[in-house]
């Protein structure tokens, strides 16, 4: 991890963030030698466009999933 100096970072902040965005490496702040902050790339993004019909026929459906689950005689609803 590379670190920079807060002073350092003021004046190079625009390309220091670009560095972290190529490179994929977190670059740490520090003040007076103690880290201050992390600043880290953020996670891939998705294609949403993969994300639709990714889990086409990974499920199959068995019986009927329009009915209940159970006879309508137990239902306490429907008692007197």
């Amino acid at each position: 991890m590379i670190e920079v100096t807060i002073s350092e970072f003021r004046a190079k902040c625009c390309a220091l963030l670009e560095q972290v965005r190529h490179t994929r490496q977190p670059i740490r702040i520090t003040r007076y030698g103690k880290p201050m902050a992390d600043i880290v790339p953020p996670p891939p993004i998705m294609d949403r466009s993969s994300m639709f019909g990714s889990m086409k026929d990974s499920c199959e459906i068995i019986g009927d999933i329009v009915s209940p689950a159970n006879d309508e005689d137990e239902w306490e609803v429907l008692r007197d």
